[in-house]
């Protein structure tokens, strides 16, 4: 890949979209740190940092963990790692506030924004039921059950997870787009937004890493 530079990258997109399948190929072809901010509050809370302890006495009342707490988990865990070259962030910044509270701290150069049609997403995860004991999962579109509705080792019939309900898939759109909307148009502003459309993640990768060489290139030419 040439001389390394820092690359700082966001990846956006709705659930069901494809992310964690566009973010492993990244991991893959360009050594980013994956930095999950969903992962790591789960682990700074179970080893009760002091970041981990703050955010913990939010998440026991079930009460959303405020953003500064947040921004100074991305900061602690950056710190933690040393000179990073390459940052995939993922899960943060969600809002306009966020994006603003992390600013100061880290400077995000390229954001990915996967946009994938709604019915799309409603057929991939609606299609999923579950052998509720042995947790497998079939999806009627590329892994069915050799028998409709039922387990192919057990015989036992397959459900349905509350989150896999085509309401619920509706739903958890809505709420992104109404979340996420204002925050692709503050980074389309700023010029670092590029939106990748499709409905398959193997279609739409090779626009996105040849969106970052691209980038890249630039960026050492400077």
């Amino acid at each position: 890949m040439g001389s390394v530079q820092r690359l700082t990258a966001l990846i956006l997109g709705p659930p069901g979209g494809g992310k964690g399948t566009i973010s492993k190929k990244l991991l893959k072809d360009f050594n980013f740190l994956h930095l999950s901010t969903g992962d790591v509050l789960r682990r700074h809370v179970r080893d009760q940092t002091a970041v981990g302890k703050a955010a913990q006495t939010y998440m026991i009342r079930g009460a959303l963990v405020p953003d500064n707490v947040i921004v100074d988990l991305v900061v602690a865990e950056l710190a933690s790692k040393g000179h990073v070259p390459r940052l995939l962030l993922d899960g943060f910044p969600r809002t306009i506030p966020q994006a603003l509270a992390l600013e100061p701290h880290v400077s995000i150069d390229v954001v990915i924004d996967l946009d994938i049609p709604d019915q799309t997403i409603i057929e991939r995860i609606s299609n999923r039921w579950i052998h509720a004991a042995s947790g497998r999962t079939y999806a009627y579109d590329y892994n069915p059950p050799k028998q409709k509705g039922v387990d192919d080792v057990t015989g036992e019939p397959l459900v349905q997870r509350e989150d896999d309900k085509e309401e619920t898939v509706k739903a958890r759109l809505e709420q992104y787009k109404q979340i996420t909307t204002p925050l692709v148009d503050h980074y389309r502003y700023q010029g670092t937004l590029a939106t990748f459309s499709g409905t398959e993640s193997d279609v739409i990768y090779p626009y996105v890493k040849a969106h970052l060489d691209a980038f890249l290139a630039g960026r050492s030419q400077e």
